[in-house]
């Protein structure tokens, strides 16, 4: 076993099964599984985490879980909002505990950039005030929560983009470091003008996920990564995640000839 592991994130557009995909990514040289609770949410076949530990220990292969993102904001300058998403992502770490995972993939909340600045203020209040729930509950269950970097956005205010920001957050809770870690997001910090490597040397050992995907710089595409290995020789991280549209195109990152499961959805946005 290596250090560190490699495997890729299921999304809401892959038609596979959670043991389909699985038997994919080992047979093309993965060994790490990322379970976004979109696809969990919305695929008709999930197993539920027991399910999940049994097939990761049959399969190999190390799991982590991403909290939910679409339809949920732990920033929310609804109060009503934001104490539901923060219930979801303490769900999401029940899940992960019961499954075995090493982490939760948080995002960090956000606010149109057009509403007036009391309620952006309130909004990033309440994104602290959500952080700060969640690693305590995080702390509570044993698995970490992984703070990730977004994307900046002309139109949406988030509070992770840079590599101050993050670490604002991240400072603003007290709980061991331990169980608040850190999300890289290569894609996210190319996007958003930063080059990665300044968040390697920000917060080091802090990375227990990356994220691995590419874009042109003007918008978060989350396309194929060839040359990702110089990020994952770099990157002082647990586990390396490809953040993928397709089943496909994750195969295309690694460089392996072999037809995704049939029953892959369309990939069209």
């Amino acid at each position: 076993m290596t250090d560190h592991r490699v495997g890729a994130a299921m999304d809401i557009r892959f038609g596979a099964s959670v043991e389909e995909f699985m038997n994919y990514v080992t047979d093309i040289g993965l060994d790490h599984v990322e379970f976004k609770r979109e696809y969990l949410a919305g695929h008709p076949d999930t197993p539920g985490p027991e399910r999940v530990r049994e097939l990761a220990e049959s399969y190999g292969v190390t799991i982590t879980y991403h909290a939910p993102f679409r339809d949920w904001n732990v920033g929310s300058y609804d109060e009503t909002v934001r104490q539901d998403s923060v219930e979801r992502v303490k769900q999401t770490l029940d899940d992960a505990a019961a499954a075995g995972a090493s982490g939760v993939v948080v995002h960090g909340g956000s606010v149109p950039r057009r509403y007036p600045d009391w309620v952006r203020e309130q909004a990033h209040e309440n994104a602290r005030r959500s952080l700060a729930e969640c690693a305590e509950y995080a702390q509570f269950v044993g698995v970490p929560l992984c703070l990730e970097n977004q994307p900046i956005d002309d139109d949406t205010r988030r509070y992770t983009t840079t590599q101050s920001d993050l670490a604002a957050m991240i400072d603003s809770v007290d709980v061991p470091a331990q169980y608040l870690s850190v999300t890289l997001d290569v894609g996210h910090a190319k996007m958003s003008g930063h080059d990665w490597r300044e968040f390697v040397d920000r917060f080091g050992d802090r990375i227990r996920v990356c994220h691995l995907h590419d874009n042109d710089g003007t918008a978060d595409q989350h396309r194929p990564f060839p040359g990702y290995e110089s990020v994952v020789e770099a990157v002082p991280a647990d586990c390396f995640v490809f953040e993928m549209k397709s089943v496909a195109d994750v195969a295309q990152t690694v460089g392996v000839d072999q037809a995704p499961p049939e029953t892959e959805v369309s990939t069209d946005d």
